[in-house]
């Protein structure tokens, strides 16, 4: 099972999982600014890789909560800043609260009905924003939870691309021939990508 958002990382992660298993993947709709946008590139990624089902979920806690400059349209989504260097040096707003739990919660659930025993996620922690939740800590204690709260305890999250650069990473789409054309990064335009946000930053680069 392979969290599929549409961006790049994520692509890049289909890609991978569709080299070695028969991919199930589960998008998530979840109140985000780029919503229709992200749907649209995890549904030509799914296409494109050649998925064996593609799972659209909506849930509406994200927006609900807020918090978030990605589900709070009255939290602006910042521009990067000038020192490209201090990306990540702090959780920025644009950090949605525990949103990965939720979402391996639901990637796990399928899995153990589907009988799959890895689920994979796309996260990075180098050059990335700095997500407390995009930590390999973080994947290392929801592996634990997952072993003593399914049936058999033996599904696992895996993120390969977690210590990887940007750099790295697109150079292994490009050997996996990663549809990289038809995914999308921008926090907030889904008509033309905004190029001065984080996301837009860090790909950019």
């Amino acid at each position: 099972v392979v969290c599929l958002s549409g961006g790049m990382d994520s692509c890049v992660c289909a890609a991978l999982a569709a080299r070695d298993y028969e991919v199930y993947a589960v998008h998530f709709g979840y109140g985000q600014r780029t919503e229709a946008r992200e749907l649209k590139s995890a549904e030509a990624v799914a296409r494109l890789v050649g998925v064996k089902e593609f799972m659209h979920l909506k849930m509406d806690l994200f927006r609900r909560i807020g918090g978030s400059a990605l589900t709070d349209a009255r939290i602006a989504v910042p521009v990067a800043p000038a020192d490209e260097a201090t990306i990540g040096a702090e959780v920025p707003v644009t950090y949605v609260p525990f949103r990965n739990a939720h979402f391996l919660s639901a990637a796990v659930s399928w899995a153990e009905v589907l009988g799959a025993k890895k689920v994979l996620i796309g996260a990075v922690e180098q050059d990335s924003s700095g997500y407390p939740d995009c930590r390999p800590a973080y994947y290392e204690a929801f592996n634990e939870l997952i072993e003593v709260g399914t049936k058999e305890g033996d599904i696992r999250v895996v993120t390969p691309l977690i210590a990887l650069r940007k750099s790295e990473i697109v150079r292994l789409g490009v050997e996996l021939g990663a549809p990289f054309h038809v995914s999308w990064s921008c926090y907030s335009g889904e008509e033309k990508a905004c190029g001065v946000c984080e996301s837009c930053v860090l790909r950019l680069r």
